[in-house]
């Protein structure tokens, strides 16, 4: 896995004066089209301000990097099928020769300001990424989750350059690690540029693992003393927030391989179980088991999961049938033996039974019919 050389780098500035266009020849070498001029001080300001070379010394040097080689093969594809994003895709992918330099450089464009300069967030976030093999793994192992876990992500490259829920994700996790350095100022900025731009409000002192899914990101909240697990999903507008004015430890915990649907919200210091599904709108306020599913305001345990697990299957909608067949009424006074009253719990016990569900608990109660 190799970065950008000091020749390469240093004739930046000079590729960039004109628009690039790559087309490989019938013998694989690389020939240059040059094009009409082409504004990049406005559209890419960090090489328009002379960015200086990056410290590569620390870069994984082990061999083949296959999702780096992936993202290249797209984005050449991409411009040869829209060659007005030519430039566009070279300054963003194609300039560069490693993952690691390709998403400091896209990840600085999305979130400068006139205050925070693009050439400062490259060296911010080229410096951490360069040096943090943490986060090396993580940024390959999040991108594979997109691609696997979401029908909308297209390729490996359509999530480096467009998916703002892996964007919002990977600068956090160079806020967090500028946070365990001790600069915390920095952290606090880099949170408030990302909650601005991407609409993802993540303390940087959170703690999240590899394998992550933002679906979509807009929404979601994670306090500063949550920790999420290894290979969770976590559709939009998902809060992991506190109860109150406390302080200490008073975030929630999520297990590995866990699921929160859409604008779910968890409170205080509670503990979301392995493998556990929080059906979409959800209030929860209590523990829940390991590979259970819950779902509700307040949320209440539904049933549980035993085949693959929720975080990979992206089946957030379990609960669809189970509440379809609570809302069913009675068609005549037979069906309605309690006096005025519909079974729900009678109705659940009869569609888990016939469909093999394992149930953990069923905690609906009658309602009165008016």
């Amino acid at each position: 896995m190799s970065c950008v050389s000091d020749k390469r780098w240093e004739s930046f500035p000079d590729m960039f004066s004109a628009g690039l266009s790559l087309k490989e020849t019938q013998d694989g070498e690389k020939e240059a089209k040059f094009n009409a001029k082409f504004p990049f001080e406005k559209v890419f300001p960090v090489y328009a301000m002379s960015l200086s070379k990056p410290d590569t010394d620390s870069i994984l040097n082990s061999g083949r990097d296959p999702i780096w080689e992936a993202v290249r093969e797209e984005a050449k594809l991409e411009a040869e099928k829209e060659p007005i994003l030519s430039s566009f895709l070279y300054a963003s992918i194609l300039a560069h020769d490693c993952l690691e330099q390709a998403l400091a450089f896209v990840l600085a464009n999305r979130l400068q300001n006139p205050t925070l300069l693009a050439t400062q967030l490259m060296d911010i976030f080229s410096n951490v990424m360069m040096h943090d093999r943490d986060i090396q793994r993580s940024i390959r192992l999040d991108v594979q989750a997109f691609i696997d876990r979401d029908p909308a992500c297209l390729s490996y490259s359509s999530a480096l350059l467009y998916l703002k829920g892996y964007h919002s994700l990977q600068s956090y996790r160079v806020a967090h690690a500028l946070w365990k350095q001790g600069r915390n100022v920095l952290a606090l900025a880099l949170q408030s540029r990302i909650s601005e731009v991407f609409g993802v409000d993540i303390h940087p002192a959170a703690k999240i693992g590899d394998g992550i899914l933002l679906d979509h990101g807009t929404g979601v909240v994670i306090g500063e003393t949550a920790v999420v697990g290894n290979r969770v999903s976590l559709m939009h507008g998902v809060t992991l927030g506190g109860t109150g004015k406390e302080t200490g430890d008073r975030h929630p915990k999520v297990g590995d391989l866990a699921l929160l649907g859409a604008c779910v919200t968890v409170l205080g210091n509670i503990k979301i179980g392995e493998g556990a599904m929080i059906a979409a709108g959800s209030l929860v306020l209590k523990h829940v088991l390991p590979h259970s599913m819950v779902a509700g305001t307040p949320a209440q345990v539904i049933g549980s999961i035993d085949e693959q697990d929720p975080s990979l299957t992206m089946n957030h909608d379990a609960t669809k049938e189970f509440f379809k067949h609570v809302a069913v009424k009675p068609r005549n006074d037979e069906e309605n033996k309690d006096g005025g009253h519909i079974n729900v719990h009678r109705q659940l016990q009869l569609y888990v039974k016939k469909n093999k569900i394992r149930m953990v608990k069923v905690l609906w109660k009658p309602y009165t019919r008016i």
